[in-house]
């Protein structure tokens, strides 16, 4: 509303700005990384009519407990803040439970998946009469739990129901309506229903996963019980690093800080668009400084090159006009560093959802299963040029896994430091990725049915990255070979991508990560983690801070994770796009080790 609507046609809202004196922004724990960073820039463009028409509003931002969020406040509304952190919400007795589904017999003599346990709970409470909400940290997962409950318990198809991004308005809106009157039991959610929606008196929460954060954890344990009334938060462990990590170390789910979130303003793919927004709105001036700084110039002159921009000499300095046509908001959004997205349709042109355009390839190339609503879809056709990805209903036998070729260079170092015996650094990155084929998995067993070769166009993504650079004579120190050498840095790098969240608000989908036995840039074997978002989104510059606890970390991950030769609990990665090959488990923890970050 206020980026379509109210600043493209602020003439019309004159009075309504005039008269303008607060600003209440609710869920400030949210605005992070990119969507964030808009924020920012539209707080900003904001404050710099009201100040036009002569006003200057109070911001009141409200928040679930994260790490700094004087900080994050500051950032966004580019002003000085008091932080009030008094908690007032009625609260009753919470219960929370962390389950290990790996100590728990299917009766088959195996453990029983994480998805199984999640199911089974949400059958037994939605029996006993509690509301309850589950989490699930992927649209695949909660479409599989929602299928998984019914599949086992029929009685309760019309009473459990997945919900999740993708699905259109009208769908979650439905859904929301069901459950805050009661009509649904349980709702299978991903964190889209995390988030503002009010779902009236639930009574238990369960995670499928640890969410990523801490922050995240509480928030999402925090929808049960709001009425005063006692609560069950129950945290069923994933295969994941940070699930394991907190069931070795249980005291830190109650003990750790919560993490910070973080902007990144001079994002130029998030800048240069608002700046665009500005200029139409308000021709810009130096005196706009105020509002974006030092990175007003680099932005304008940007700008002008493309030709979005036109500079004009007044009689009180120069200013710059929007110069194209249209209104440069129409095609921007506002959630993500591009706002391109990719259709998904039937071949009537049947709406089913839809994708970002940077995933696409990934999640709905020809061949791939796409689920919807807990029904499996087989891929069509892929169209990038026209944004669409045609489907058809598929008999959900199998699901697929894309395989992805990636290549990094290093195209500017900001900072270095030494830390252990590694030399951290941070800068710019381009990432050149492609999705070349694709893996046939059997459902029930995982088995792998056959792998399709796929032709694709690459994507080239100019983004932040924190590194870390192996000296040679840390490599001989720890007695690894050549030929081990790239297992060791990849079970290294998917290690700790992993154990990341612990240091900054984000989860391992907003990364990506590469590794290599040289890199020309440095002259040295090396681990490259990047945002995985235009520009970037602070999460490097958090990295970069926080590298040598991330370090110890990621090798007591490795020294406390109960398996030889690794598994998805230490060193495997559900996201890795060359399917977890190589890895090597004990070349990771000996290079730790050689580079000074053992702590036991």
């Amino acid at each position: 509303m206020v980026h379509h609507g109210l600043l493209p046609h602020h003439g019309r809202w004159a009075t309504f700005l005039m008269r303008l004196r607060y600003v209440v922004i609710d869920e400030l724990h949210v605005l992070r990384g990119v969507f964030g960073t808009h924020v920012a820039h539209l707080l900003r463009r904001l404050r710099r009519l009201c100040e036009h028409y002569g006003s200057s509003p109070t911001f009141v931002f409200s928040s679930a407990t994260i790490g700094d969020p004087a900080r994050l406040a500051q950032d966004l509304c580019g002003l000085p803040v008091a932080e009030v952190t008094a908690d007032g919400s009625p609260r009753g007795e919470r219960l929370v439970a962390l389950v290990d589904p790996g100590r728990i017999d299917a009766g088959d003599g195996a453990p029983m998946s994480p998805n199984r346990v999640t199911a089974a709970l949400v059958a037994d409470l939605v029996r006993g009469g509690h509301r309850t909400l589950a989490f699930c940290r992927s649209r695949a997962g909660t479409e599989v739990v929602a299928a998984e409950v019914v599949r086992r318990h029929p009685d309760l198809a019309g009473r459990v129901r997945p919900y999740r991004g993708g699905y259109l308005t009208a769908e979650r809106r439905e859904i929301e309506v069901q459950l805050f009157s009661g009509q649904l039991g349980g709702v299978i959610a991903t964190s889209a229903l995390e988030l503002g929606v009010d779902v009236g008196g639930l009574d238990a929460v369960i995670l499928n996963g640890f969410p990523g954060t801490i922050a995240s954890m509480w928030q999402q344990a925090g929808r049960a019980g709001r009425e005063g009334q006692a609560s069950v938060a129950v945290l069923v462990a994933g295969d994941d690093q940070l699930d394991h990590y907190f069931l070795n170390n249980p005291q830190e789910v109650f003990s750790r800080s919560p993490e910070p979130a973080v902007v990144n303003p001079a994002n130029p793919f998030v800048l240069d668009p608002h700046l665009a927004c500005a200029a139409y709105e308000q021709p810009l001036a130096h005196r706009d400084e105020r509002w974006w700084s030092s990175d007003l110039d680099d932005g304008v002159r940007r700008l002008v090159v493309s030709e979005h921009l036109r500079l004009r000499p007044r009689y009180d300095g120069i200013r710059a006009v929007w110069a194209s046509r249209g209104r440069p908001s129409n095609g921007m959004g506002l959630r993500s560093g591009s706002s391109q997205e990719v259709r998904i349709a039937f071949a009537d042109g049947t709406l089913v959802g839809t994708v970002d355009r940077s995933r696409a390839c990934d999640i709905v190339h020809p061949g791939a299963v796409y689920l919807h609503q807990g029904r499996p879809h087989r891929v069509v056709r892929l169209d990038l040029a026209d944004g669409s990805a045609i489907v058809e209903p598929d008999d959900g036998r199998e699901y697929t896994q894309a395989r992805t070729d990636v290549a990094l260079r290093i195209t500017g170092t900001d900072a270095e430091r030494a830390v252990g015996r590694f030399t951290v650094g941070i800068g710019t990155v381009e990432v050149t990725s492609r999705v070349t084929g694709y893996q046939r998995r059997e459902v029930l067993s995982g088995d792998v049915l056959g792998i399709e070769e796929l032709d694709l166009p690459p994507s080239h993504l100019h983004t932040r990255g924190v590194w870390w650079s192996v000296p040679d004579r840390v490599v001989a120190e720890a007695a690894i070979s050549p030929r081990e050498l790239p297992g060791t840095l990849h079970a290294a790098e998917h290690a700790g991508i992993g154990i990341l969240p612990l240091f900054t608000i984000c989860d391992r989908w907003d990364v990506g990560g590469v590794s290599t036995p040289w890199l020309d840039e440095l002259g040295t074997a090396a681990i490259v983690v990047y945002d995985g978002y235009p520009g970037g989104a602070g999460i490097a510059e958090l990295g970069f801070a926080a590298a040598e606890p991330q370090l110890r970390a990621t090798l007591e991950l490795l020294d406390l994770c109960r398996c030889d030769h690794g598994c998805p609990s230490c060193v495997q990665s559900p996201k890795c796009g060359s399917w977890n090959e190589p890895l090597d488990k004990a070349g990771a923890r000996s290079l730790l080790r050689a580079a000074g970050f053992a702590t036991r």
